[in-house]
């Protein structure tokens, strides 16, 4: 029987060695021309005591934004899935006869995603309460966070992007606008519409329609950006082609404080209000009732956007906030990296590898092993927020980062991840469900130069998971 056994493991799964990675794993990073000394990999079974196999599992990485699954369990955790944040306003003077003959003041306390629509209601529900017309000042409360400036430009060069806007304690729609791009259906032009119109942003030129292909849009639209903190100017002078159709483009605009300022003369007008008042910086008063409340959806639901669609922001967000809800206010990421600190220390979970910077991964400096993110996911899948944890991330060929890939394969819907990528870097990680039912936790980090070829061997990983991870470790235990 023995004989038979060892046949019959290197027919089907040459290279099978107890801890060791199958040959077909290790050949699919080969083929991509990464080498295996700049591969960290865990495959583990839920609820075992050992990986399946490990490899390199205790070296640390640069997880990039895979660091998410840190910051998203310990929120959970920490926080409890019906978290909400709240953003307040309030009244300062005199209301009468729907004049306010003095300041609003909104107080922030970092709210990880206000769309749009969501601060029109606010806005609304202020004029509800008796505000038409406003004679003071427009008075910023953003005190929940202590923040050192944010060179949105400092960590690749693309300060315009909205994934390197920087958190606040008021952060409204990313801090971003919409530009709309859209071919007239009579006539000789291209129109170009902001969504929200601020009024600090002034639209120049359009481009000109043009036949033919498509191709790089945005760069045949030679945009020109004149940026400063409390306005700015745009103009599109090249061209758009018309088999473009309608095309978005989302650009990051002013300063938190003029973003808001700006949103918030626009929402409230558009209502009928009338503001012509400036924007400062204050407290609102301790002891004061808010006049509106806008409440954030509960946190399970802000989890489910940062691990499926990866947004740095909103992690960010969340990892301050695990510092303003554990500790004396002003939030900040040295309070928040003790607050993470504090939270692994309490739950018995050693990550001895981990460098956690901002929460969101998006960092040079964060470092995690494969062998701890298993351990991490381990500790998450039992935990009480397992399924709100498991149903954040995204979902093989189905949704978020990994909607497009998978879709050939037999893992499709049976795998919940979260990937991560930086220039040079390509991670991995979440759980397999094979067709038994079992749940197998798989964790890999790849640090080369030439990291960007390695994602369809993390796919092989993957799809060899779900096709032979059962048959593997019934073959190592012979």
């Amino acid at each position: 029987m023995r004989i038979g056994a060892a046949v019959v493991a290197a027919l089907l799964l040459p290279g099978v060695a107890a801890g060791l990675p199958p040959a077909e794993v290790t050949h699919a990073f080969a083929d991509r021309g990464i080498p295996m000394s700049s591969v960290a990999i865990v495959v583990q079974e839920t609820g075992a005591r050992a990986p399946l196999f490990a490899h390199r599992p205790d070296v640390p990485m640069n997880p990039a934004s895979v660091m998410k699954l840190v910051t998203t369990f310990a929120a959970l955790d920490l926080l409890g899935s019906g978290y909400r944040w709240r953003t307040d306003a309030f009244v300062d003077g005199t209301l009468s006869d729907g004049t306010l003959d003095g300041d609003l003041i909104l107080r922030g306390s970092g709210d990880p995603k206000i769309t749009v629509e969501q601060w029109d209601a606010f806005i609304a529900s202020i004029r509800d309460h008796g505000v038409a017309a406003i004679t003071g000042d427009l008075v910023l409360d953003r005190s929940a966070f202590r923040l050192s400036p944010h060179d949105p430009g400092a960590f690749d060069g693309e300060p315009l992007l909205p994934y390197n806007v920087g958190p606040d304690a008021l952060l409204v729609n990313f801090k971003s606008v919409r530009f709309r791009f859209a071919p007239a259906a009579v006539g000789d032009a291209v129109s170009v519409t902001a969504d929200p119109a601020l009024p600090q942003v002034a639209i120049g030129q359009t481009p000109a329609p043009v036949d033919g292909p498509c191709g790089d849009w945005r760069e045949n639209a030679n945009a020109t950006w004149i940026l400063q903190p409390r306005a700015a100017a745009v103009s599109f002078p090249g061209r758009f082609s018309r088999e473009c159709g309608e095309r978005d483009w989302y650009i990051a605009l002013l300063d938190h404080p003029n973003y808001v300022h700006g949103i918030f003369r626009a929402a409230f007008e558009a209502t009928g209000g009338l503001f012509g008042g400036a924007m400062r910086e204050g407290l609102a008063p301790s002891d004061a009732e808010p006049v509106a409340t806008l409440l954030s959806p509960p946190l399970h639901e802000i989890v489910r956007d940062i691990n499926k669609l990866s947004n740095n922001v909103m992690a960010q967000q969340v990892f301050l906030t695990l510092a303003a809800a554990t500790m004396p206010p002003p939030a900040t990421f040295e309070k928040a990296r003790e607050a993470v600190r504090r939270w692994l220390a309490k739950r018995r979970l050693a990550l001895k590898s981990l460098v956690i910077e901002n929460g969101s991964g998006l960092s040079r400096n964060g470092r995690l092993s494969a062998g701890d993110l298993a351990r991490l996911l381990a500790a998450a899948a039992a935990s009480p927020v397992r399924d709100e944890f498991a149903d954040s991330l995204a979902i093989a060929a189905i949704d978020g980062t990994v909607e497009r890939r998978f879709r050939n394969g037999s893992v499709a819907g049976n795998a919940l991840l979260k990937t991560g990528s930086l220039e040079g870097v390509r991670a991995l990680a979440g759980y397999v469900i094979d067709r038994n039912g079992r749940r197998w936790i798989v964790a890999a980090l790849v640090n080369h130069p030439q990291a960007a070829r390695a994602q369809p061997a993390l796919d092989a990983l993957v799809q060899w998971t779900w096709r032979n991870a059962a048959r593997y470790a019934a073959l190592t235990k012979r």
